[in-house]
């Protein structure tokens, strides 16, 4: 983030947290520390100091809580601390969702980042009302946390402190214009009370539920909100319940459905539309290059794809599964449509899925939505064989190299007698076997009898000629049962 000032997510700029306090050389007075303490405590604030300069944030927030530690409730640090979080949190408003695919992150979200920078500030604002500082830094913390009408609270007591502090000047004119302008969209609409909002989308509630604490979400909102821990957005509550035993508040939304029917149409298209893909959409999970005929198991454990997972569950079941290309470090153009067969929710939040690999489509464009990828694509099938004895010719080599499979299977099987888990692997592909008569599919097939690599399963969804799909996989058996391995 620049220096100055820093755009958030929701356009309002944020002012004044270009830099960090220096720490004062002095240790007099109440809350004074013995000599060497105090020299630590001084160290580690300079370090942090010059982290935040460098834009390691997350190292400089590591030096201030240390210092912190030692020298509680002292307004340099807690300010310095503050500044960082409110960095962190604006970095992870701003990074797109899709630099996770290759760089995933672990830790606070931006919002925890941006109530501890809240709480700091706070603390500060106690201990030094008297200096501007303060203000900027909780009317920052606020804008991340959205709550703008308090921000500009804020800003306007700080004013008062200094009336010439540009930072403030400057945040309370871009706050205004924003509230005026957010004010002006909602002109013409029909007023209605925000008691039927879902407080975390700020939405008509949509398949409410209703938490033993009291308060209700929309299902999807609530759960995607579980993702990151098991508590009431709210209260902060521990929540035992689960998208699969959890009841929607069957009064609460005939209320709603009644006297909102406008409203909750929109709702429920919007809904649909994120459950239920068109025949040419389909979500994304960026992972690995699978073929047609496969059948393995997925863990799911990112929040993006437990909220897509829950997602595709209520529509038809079926997703893209797509590599990063090596070559061009984006996602590969081809990939393959992917059902889940089996899905099971965990205790922690998680899924255990038993997909099965379908159809290959192409992207033709794809885009980033809550976190996780969706794609418009088109199908793609090989190239149909020219006339009836080219036809011929290709299935009396499917007929050749289904016989050959057969016999090669049972040859490995007989071979893995003593290995129980090569033994279940051979079974499992021979339960995949398609039938003869399509010989694009089997040609597939064909191929997961051995283990192909990453960019081989790729170069396989690129062939466009079935025969030449066969041959390639008739060579890799021969090559597996020779005992080497092509180069």
């Amino acid at each position: 983030m620049s220096g100055e000032a820093a755009s958030s997510s929701s356009g309002v700029v944020l002012q004044g947290l270009d830099d960090v306090e220096e720490f004062i050389w002095a240790n007099e007075g109440e809350g004074s520390l013995p000599w060497d303490r105090f020299s630590h405590v001084f160290d580690l604030v300079q370090n942090g100091n010059k982290a935040f300069r460098e834009n390691h944030f997350e190292e400089a927030i590591n030096y201030y809580s240390r210092a912190n530690n030692i020298k509680p409730g002292d307004p340099i640090i807690l300010g310095n601390r503050s500044a960082a979080y409110s960095r962190v949190s604006h970095f992870l408003k701003q990074r797109p969702a899709s630099t996770s695919e290759d760089t995933p992150l672990n830790g606070l979200d931006p919002t925890i980042h941006a109530e501890l920078a809240l709480k700091d500030a706070e603390k500060v604002i106690n201990l030094r009302n008297n200096l501007v500082n303060p203000y900027i830094l909780k009317a920052n913390a606020l804008i991340l946390l959205e709550k703008y009408e308090l921000a500009q609270d804020v800003v306007l007591s700080g004013l008062q402190v200094d009336p010439f502090s540009n930072p403030l000047r400057v945040s309370l004119r871009n706050l205004e214009g924003m509230l005026g302008s957010m004010m002006s969209k909602s002109l013409g609409k029909p007023e209605r009370s925000d008691e039927f909002d879902c407080t975390l989308c700020l939405k008509l509630l949509f398949e409410p539920i209703t938490t033993p604490c009291g308060h209700s979400f929309c299902r999807s909102c609530l759960f995607q909100s579980m993702d990151r821990g098991n508590k009431c957005p709210l209260c902060r509550t521990v929540l035992f319940i689960s998208p699969r035993t959890c009841s929607i508040s069957v009064t609460l939304n005939n209320i709603i459905q009644k006297n909102f029917p406008e409203e909750y149409a929109e709702r429920k298209s919007e809904h649909d539309c994120l459950t239920n893909f068109g025949v040419d959409l389909i979500p994304l999970f960026v992972m690995d290059a699978v073929i047609p005929c496969q059948k393995f198991p997925l863990h799911i454990f990112e929040p993006r794809y437990r909220l897509m997972v829950r997602r595709i569950m209520e529509g038809n079941h079926r997703m893209g599964m797509v590599i990063i290309d090596s070559a061009s470090g984006s996602i590969a153009d081809l990939a393959c449509e992917v059902e889940i067969t089996e899905c099971e929710p965990l205790p922690d939040g998680c899924f255990y899925l038993e997909v099965e690999s379908r159809r290959r489509f192409r992207i033709l464009r794809s885009w980033d939505q809550d976190g996780y990828r969706v794609a418009e694509i088109e199908w793609v099938q090989d190239n149909p064989p020219e006339g009836l004895e080219q036809r011929t010719e290709m299935q009396e080599l499917t007929n050749s190299a289904a016989e050959y499979a057969q016999s090669w299977l049972r040859r490995a099987k007989e071979a893995a007698r003593q290995d129980r888990r090569r033994l279940e692997k051979l079974l499992n592909v021979e339960a995949m076997m398609p039938m003869p008569l399509d010989p694009e599919r089997f040609s597939f097939w064909l191929a997961t009898l051995t283990d192909r690599r990453p960019f081989e399963r790729l170069e396989l969804l690129c062939i466009r000629d079935t025969t030449e799909r066969i041959r390639r996989g008739l060579l890799y058996l021969r090559t597996a049962e020779q005992g080497c391995r092509m180069q």
